[in-house]
């Protein structure tokens, strides 16, 4: 069992993490008004791509031929998460996106779950969503785009989560993250500079994108990476539901962004169901074979 001093690193590791992660996305929306979505993702996904494959120097040990086609759609599902959830925090708050983006691995791990208890957990994240919808009505609400584009970027993370279980299990974590982050680049980048051109470049939008590739890839990746060598996965994924809320406080602090209580209730029911559903899987892998039901 790790030393106390070392659950306490790692513990400050994943909270620094998701700090890093929101302050990324932060600084990424302060971009969308000189690049747009599209422009600040491909700087993203671009930058990351190249620092992670200087870090982890995936040609060392590249995969065989039957696994590329799970890493294409890997990269795929990470260019198009980042590119509609960017779309989506340009129309609607940072924290409101994020919770909504959570529906994604959320139900990843209700599916696979055959507990009736686990139908709470669902009650709670559909409460959520329910709360949010009033909001769209009035036109001081949430942009109903926005909100769409949002529960796409949780179908994207979804697929991002089974296809990276399936080519994570042919290699290292970081090789495959590396490729699947150059595969996103692949297909987000060309579009970005079509649109965008020498803009991408100039003084007032590349030192802000190669931050916000660091901040929103690189560091918390590798903040990540030292973590989960020292904290059960279970503690790691339940901090991990805590991020919802520090997106809002980052969307308040960094953007000025203010919640109603409605909002706020939202985001807390979206973290029950991910902390309930964290702590049910997390038992149910306790659980001899034929228990878990």
């Amino acid at each position: 069992m790790p030393q106390p001093r070392v659950l306490l690193t790692a513990t400050l590791c994943v909270l620094l993490a998701m700090v890093t992660i929101q302050s990324g996305a932060s600084l990424a929306k302060q971009l969308f008004p000189l690049v747009g979505p599209d422009g600040t993702t491909s700087l993203r996904l671009g930058f990351s791509a190249l620092i992670l494959c200087l870090v982890f120097r995936p040609w060392r040990a590249l995969p065989d031929k039957a696994t590329w086609p799970s890493i294409f759609i890997y990269g795929a599902c990470l260019g198009g998460m980042n590119l509609t959830f960017y779309c989506a925090i340009e129309r609607i708050p940072l924290g409101i996106g994020v919770a909504l983006e959570f529906t994604g691995p959320l139900a990843v791990a209700l599916l696979s779950s055959r507990r009736k208890r686990d139908l709470f957990w669902v009650a709670c994240a559909i409460a959520g969503i329910l709360i949010l919808l009033p909001d769209m009505t009035s036109t001081q609400g949430l942009d109903p785009v926005g909100v769409a584009l949002a529960l796409g970027a949780g179908v994207c993370w979804a697929g991002y989560i089974l296809f990276g279980k399936k080519t994570g299990n042919q290699g290292s974590g970081g090789s495959t993250v590396a490729l699947g982050m150059a595969a996103g680049a692949i297909l987000m980048v060309p579009p970005g500079i079509i649109n965008h051109g020498a803009s991408l470049l100039s003084m007032a939008v590349l030192p802000l994108g190669i931050m916000v590739a660091i901040l929103s890839s690189a560091l918390p990746y590798t903040l990540e990476m030292v973590a989960l060598r020292n904290l059960p996965a279970k503690n790691f994924s339940v901090m991990m539901s805590l991020e919802p809320a520090i997106a809002a406080l980052a969307g308040f602090l960094i953007l000025a962004e203010q919640l109603t209580v409605w909002q706020w209730l939202a985001i807390v029911l979206v973290i029950i169901a991910s902390l309930g559903s964290t702590l049910s899987e997390s038992e149910r892998q306790d659980l001899p074979a034929g228990e878990q039901l």
